[in-house]
């Protein structure tokens, strides 16, 4: 028992990360929660696939606007506000959810609190704050532990979830439901949801932060292009942006096509999800392992490839349970591959531009990512349940081999930190001259 405690709880686990880490899976039981039945609420409400799809676009390019901001600021005035401040405005947005159906205000709501984003199983995008969680975690743990540190992060996300998932079982539905009726059934799971974040937003008000460096000089403290790390920068912008064709066409989407390819319930959809986080708890914690033993970018595009692989016989399946007991494969390795992903990145970013680079990282995939959500909408609707399923299988495929060939082959100069990763097939990377 002691050893199981140590495995979970190591000795360089300080404060500040055992809060973020308590945040994290409250904040996880609620993303999730909303990630099953937001999709199936506005369906029953009357919104078509096309619809849908139109208000996560808007999610997305809501988050992509706050991420970026958010991540540029907090290098520049700390990360702590946003902790606080952005799980608060997701409660404020799940209690829209509550009472109200009209079109703008739920698309003002969902693109604020980011409903929609994420699956559901896993909870890995806890909403635009994360690039100054990911620097927190960083600045937290030390480099040779950075994997861990981020692994650890995953299996509160996967436990959150867990929970999340089973409590989509407050919403009962019936058939032929009316919007009035509807809006009753699914406002249990958006109290609950609201709740949550409000948790996770108290809880980080407890963070100890240290002040930011003052400036010496002439100097003035304002937001700075992160070019010290712009060798890193550029490739995961390649990388991103195929990504995000394939998380958009796919990720939104998973519940809203378990309930019209298989009639499934948001209490049965929940239970699935919940089974998949059981599932992916133990693989979040693989993941140090897996990089060490593999190397880190070949163990990041072997989970891409599997995970795009995946894809297709998960559509093809003729019933709702060999479906999900694909889809919980295809989850438990992509989990292996989240922590290492944001570990890397971290990694490669100068320390004084993490939270930068962790939000700018992905500006270009918010971008492909919109427009494949509206896109998916429309396949919906018009072409087949399948089609953008198998769309997101080619581009993801198609991002492992990219991320390879961007990371090993000719591997970026960026900022180093104390203990940066050493890529399969590659020397560790190397400092890069300061920007003047």
């Amino acid at each position: 028992m002691r050893r199981v405690g140590r495995l979970l709880v190591p000795g360089w686990v300080d404060r500040n990360f055992g809060i973020i880490l308590a945040a994290r899976a409250a904040m996880s039981v609620g993303r999730a929660l909303a990630s099953v039945v937001t999709a199936l609420y506005l369906a029953d409400i009357g919104f078509s696939g096309l619809e849908i799809g139109a208000l996560f676009v808007g999610v997305t390019i809501a988050s992509a606007l706050m991420a970026t901001t958010i991540g540029l600021a907090s290098d520049l005035i700390g990360r702590k506000v946003f902790l606080v401040v952005v799980p608060l405005m997701t409660a404020a947005a799940g209690l829209v959810f509550t009472g109200s159906r009209a079109a703008p205000a739920l698309f003002v709501a969902a693109a604020l609190g980011s409903f929609g984003r994420g699956s559901g199983a896993g909870a890995g995008n806890v909403g635009p704050y994360q690039p100054a969680e990911a620097a927190f975690v960083a600045e937290s743990a030390p480099g040779r532990h950075r994997p861990a540190a981020f692994g650890r992060i995953a299996f509160a996300s996967s436990a959150g979830a867990l929970v999340g998932g089973l409590l989509a079982e407050l919403v009962h539905t019936t058939s032929r439901m009316t919007p009035a009726q509807a809006t009753a059934a699914y406002r249990p799971a958006f109290i609950a949801a609201s709740a949550c974040a409000v948790v996770a937003g108290v809880m980080a008000l407890l963070l100890d932060e240290p002040p930011r460096r003052t400036p010496t000089g002439s100097q003035r403290r304002r937001i700075r292009w992160p070019a010290r790390s712009w060798p890193a920068l550029w490739r995961f912008w390649c990388t991103n942006s195929v990504n995000g064709l394939a998380v958009g066409l796919s990720g939104p989407f998973v519940s809203y096509w378990l309930y019209r390819r298989y009639g499934a319930s948001p209490g049965a959809i929940g239970v699935l999800f919940a089974v998949v986080n059981v599932g992916s708890l133990a693989s979040s914690l693989a993941a140090a392992p897996a990089g060490r033993h593999l190397g880190t970018v070949r163990a990041i595009a072997a989970v891409r490839l599997l995970g795009g692989a995946l894809l297709l016989p998960m559509v093809l399946a003729p019933s709702f349970w060999l479906a999900g007991a694909i889809y919980l494969v295809r989850m438990v390795v992509q989990r292996v591959g989240m922590p290492l992903r944001q570990s890397f990145t971290q990694d490669m970013a100068h320390p004084e531009e993490r939270s930068s680079v962790a939000a700018l990282s992905n500006l270009p995939a918010q971008a492909t990512m919109a427009d494949s959500q509206a896109l998916a909408g429309y396949l919906f609707d018009e072409i087949s349940l399948a089609s953008p399923f198998e769309l997101a299988a080619i581009f993801q495929c198609a991002n492992a081999l990219l991320y390879v060939w961007l990371f090993s082959w000719r591997p970026p100069r960026g900022a180093p930190d104390d203990h940066a990763p050493t890529t399969a097939g590659a020397v560790a990377p190397q400092p890069s001259a300061r920007a003047s």
